[in-house]
């Protein structure tokens, strides 16, 4: 049986640190071992910031969503 990780936060500016190294030219496999996240993740906080520079969900909804 595996045991379930529990659920980590993470803050904005460290968010904002990866999105940055991916930019530079760092490749998504290297951080997501260095880091120990989730490819998902990282894809999810790329688009975020390139989107609207906010990770906060809120700001992150389609119109539809909002609705």
């Amino acid at each position: 049986m595996t045991t379930k990780r529990p659920r980590r936060t993470y803050t904005d500016e460290f968010k904002n640190q990866l999105v940055q190294l991916y930019l530079n030219g760092k490749r998504k496999c290297d951080m997501i071992h260095e880091y120990d996240i989730a490819a998902s993740l990282l894809d999810k906080w790329i688009k975020q910031s390139q989107t609207t520079g906010s990770f906060k969900e809120k700001a992150n909804r389609s119109n539809l969503e909002k609705e």
